[in-house]
This record gives structure tokens, C-alpha cells and sequence, in this order.
């Protein structure tokens, strides 16, 4: 990012707000966008229960800095409105991506009321980390083409037909969030609704973080493994058959494969 705050025609400092992806954990899976706009805040808002601190290592030393863990909704907005009033470049920094239950519209939206603009920068989820650590491929053909992320119900209601037992009859990647908490009862959930006992799980502990786990299992034995390690928080769980080995090659790379940018060869099978 080049230059310093945006001046209106009165040559007042006219604010920035972002909302950015601070990445999974490791400091330097932040993205450069984010990094630029973090040495030149002059206020960050961190999720100080999830984002790593070392990030925070990029701001100038005068950066006006606030934790939200301890903080209302509310309480972030005062600071977000009062920062922005006074010409400052605002950033809200979320864990991961922050489209990804980082509980941002009703930030936006309470910025759009006050006729505050803002930007977003996209983050690496930690879900993306997460199969990076297992070297792991969430769609693989003739497996799963398709990933479910989604979470146990807690504090916070899941909406009907979104519940853990309305997924596993699809057969696709189950990423779950926000449930590590719950392993015994989500265990029994997915075993009550059909899934094989057998089914290949993983939890995933602190993803690019230097304390990172990565725990092969199954359903029968999840909760057994995540007790076992005394996993209670920040780790996701992936279950499906992408743990499995067998797979269906990719039509993308297969010599007989026909597509924009090359012709197949003609053999046995073309694939036009």
C-alpha cells in the first residue's frame, strides 16, 4: 500500500476502516495486503483470542491497539467510529478469513449506518491450513467433490436442516469448526445418524501454529483421540473418505483430455 491516509479538499485526514484476514496462525500466512495496511494502522482491532500476538509485531510502535476478546459489539463500534471520525486507518483484524464465522455483517452492516466505508482482505482460513498440515486434497474425484464447513450446535443455534446429522447421508468433506469442545457429542451424532463407524476422521490442533497437531482417527475413537491429547479448543475436525488412499486420477492433467488450452491425444478414451 503506497502513500499515507487518503485528504479531503480541506486537507482534513479522511479515515480508512479494513476489515483483514490475519491467516490460520503463522505470522507470515498473513497476506502482503494485510501486512502493508498492518505498518501503517494507526489503530488495530484484534481478535485477541484466536489471532496470533506475533502479528501485531508489524504495527508502528504508536498504533492504538485494542484486544476484542474483552470487548462488546458495541464497544468495538464506539472505537471504530471515533477512529475513523479523527482520520485514522482502522483495522479490524479477524483469525483466518474473516467470511468465515467471524461474525463481521453486523459489523458492517453498523458501519453502513453511520456512512462509514470500508474494504475487506481476504485471509487463508484455517481450514485451507488445515489440509496444508495434513497434506491433505478435500475434493478428489470419484470421492467427494464437494466440502461442508460447518459446526456443532452450542451457544449458538444452527439453523434446521443445517445440523450435523442432516450432512452425513451426502457423503461429502465434513470440515467442522467450533467443536472441539463437543467431540463425545458430535461423535454420537454422526455414529446415530449412519455414518460408519469406521469412517476416517482427523482433528487438526492449532493449524501453522509451532504447537500443531494433527491426529489421525476415526469416528468411533474421536472423542477417545481428542481426550487423549486433551483437545478442547482451537482444532478442527475433517471426516469423510478424501483420508482414505483410493482415488479416480484427475481428468485436468490426463493426456486424453481435451480443454482450452490443449488438445488430448487421441487414444484409447478421449474425453472431450
Amino acid at each position: 500500500m503506497k502513500g499515507g491516509n487518503k485528504m479531503s479538499s480541506t486537507g482534513d485526514k479522511i479515515g480508512q476502516v479494513y476489515f483483514v484476514g490475519a491467516g490460520p496462525g503463522a505470522v507470515d500466512l498473513i497476506t502482503v495486503r494485510g501486512k502493508n495496511l498492518l505498518e501503517k494502522a494507526d489503530c488495530v482491532i484484534y481478535a485477541g483470542s484466536l489471532v496470533n500476538p506475533e502479528i501485531l509485531s508489524y504495527v508502528p510502535s504508536v498504533c492504538r491497539i485494542y484486544n476484542s476478546a474483552i470487548m462488546t459489539l458495541e464497544e468495538v463500534l464506539v472505537v471504530m467510529c471515533r477512529e475513523y471520525k479523527k482520520g485514522s486507518r482502522v483495522i479490524r483484524l479477524h483469525t483466518g478469513d474473516p467470511s468465515v464465522y467471524g461474525a463481521i455483517r453486523e459489523q458492517m452492516d453498523a458501519l453502513r449506518q453511520a456512512g462509514i466505508p470500508f474494504s475487506i482482505v481476504p485471509g487463508v482460513s484455517s481450514f485451507c491450513a488445515a489440509a496444508a498440515a495434513a497434506q491433505l486434497e478435500y475434493t478428489l474425484p470419484g470421492v467427494s467433490q464437494s466440502v461442508i464447513i460447518t459446526r456443532m450446535q452450542g451457544r449458538t443455534p444452527v439453523p434446521d436442516k443445517q445440523q450435523i446429522q442432516d450432512y452425513v447421508e451426502h457423503g461429502a468433506t465434513l470440515v467442522i469448526f467450533l467443536s472441539s469442545h463437543m467431540l463425545r457429542e458430535l461423535q454420537s451424532v454422526l455414529l446415530k445418524s449412519g455414518m460408519a463407524a469406521d469412517m476416517p476422521a482427523m482433528i487438526v490442533y492449532k493449524a501453522s501454529w509451532p504447537e500443531e497437531k494433527v491426529l489421525s482417527c476415526t469416528v468411533q475413537t474421536l472423542a477417545d483421540t481428542g481426550e487423549k491429547e486433551e483437545i478442547h479448543h482451537t482444532a478442527l475436525i475433517v471426516i469423510g473418505r478424501v483420508l482414505l488412499d483410493g482415488y479416480e486420477r484427475s481428468l485436468l492433467y490426463h493426456p486424453n483430455f481435451s480443454h482450452h488450452f490443449r488438445k488430448g491425444k487421441k487414444g484409447e478414451k478421449d474425453y472431450d
